[in-house]
């Protein structure tokens, strides 16, 4: 049973790193509604594929988990509320999206990080 609980990490990481590339992969339509625009989606990808590698590796994980729940919750903030509270289900699925993985990259703060050096 703990081999598949191991398995967990990996499926929890992994999609992150995958949305990171896809930032990259589709910068230009991306950039449309993203808040800075390019630079935006540039940071947001790097910062998803860098939380993704670092939690990984197991070298600041819990520091990498609590920064991208805190970058989740702002994407709802600043990309998905506005067109969720007007009756966008598309939005409202992102929005409740982006709301769950950063509830879940907290608890991976809380309970499966292993590197406490900044994050205590």
């Amino acid at each position: 049973m703990n081999a598949v609980l191991g398995l967990g990490k990996y499926l929890f990481a992994i999609p992150f790193a995958v949305f990171g590339a896809f930032h990259f992969m589709n910068l230009e339509s991306m950039a449309s509604w993203a808040p800075l625009g390019k630079a935006g989606v540039i940071i947001s990808g790097v910062g998803l594929i860098a939380a993704a590698v670092s939690m990984l590796i197991g070298k600041f994980d819990k520091l990498a988990a609590v920064l991208l729940a805190l970058m989740l919750l702002i994407f709802v903030g600043l990309i998905h509320a506005k067109g969720a509270f007007a009756g966008d289900q598309n939005a409202m699925g992102g929005l409740l999206k982006d709301t769950m993985l950063a509830g879940a990259a907290l608890l991976y703060a809380k309970t499966s990080a292993r590197d406490n050096s900044v994050v205590g």
